[in-house]
């Protein structure tokens, strides 16, 4: 009398199944993932810009110059201002410090203002 061996196993359904519930893990996911990163780097922006609009408020201050007096950012504010002008962020662009009076900006692929909008939008 032969003995029929029951291989152990997942049948190819099951294996679908697990494939397809991943498959809609993921759909959810990685939009949120992408939202929160473009947040994040927005709030870096806004912070950066923040942080520049201080400095160059206290070097207007502490050196006397008035409203639409330039402000050669780096050059001005490091680091007597500011610890370090941001300068390589995970955002590329540039910061400009612009004229005393007038809020700094951001310019890169996405453009970013600090001022009465804190969103920078």
């Amino acid at each position: 009398m032969n003995r029929i061996k029951k291989v152990k196993g997942f049948t190819l359904v099951e294996i679908m199944i697990v494939v397809l519930i991943i498959g809609i893990l993921m759909m959810i996911a990685v939009p949120n993932f992408m939202k929160a990163r473009q947040s994040s780097r927005q709030k870096s922006v806004i912070s950066n810009l923040r942080q520049i609009d201080g400095a160059k408020e206290r070097w207007a201050m502490e050196t006397g110059k008035i409203q639409g007096d330039v402000c050669a950012g780096a050059a001005d504010l490091v680091p007597e201002y500011i610890k370090s002008y941001p300068l390589n962020t995970p955002v590329i662009g540039v910061y400009n410090a612009n004229a005393v009076g007038t809020e700094p900006n951001f310019l890169g692929k996405d453009q970013y203002q600090w001022g009465a909008d804190p969103t920078g939008l």
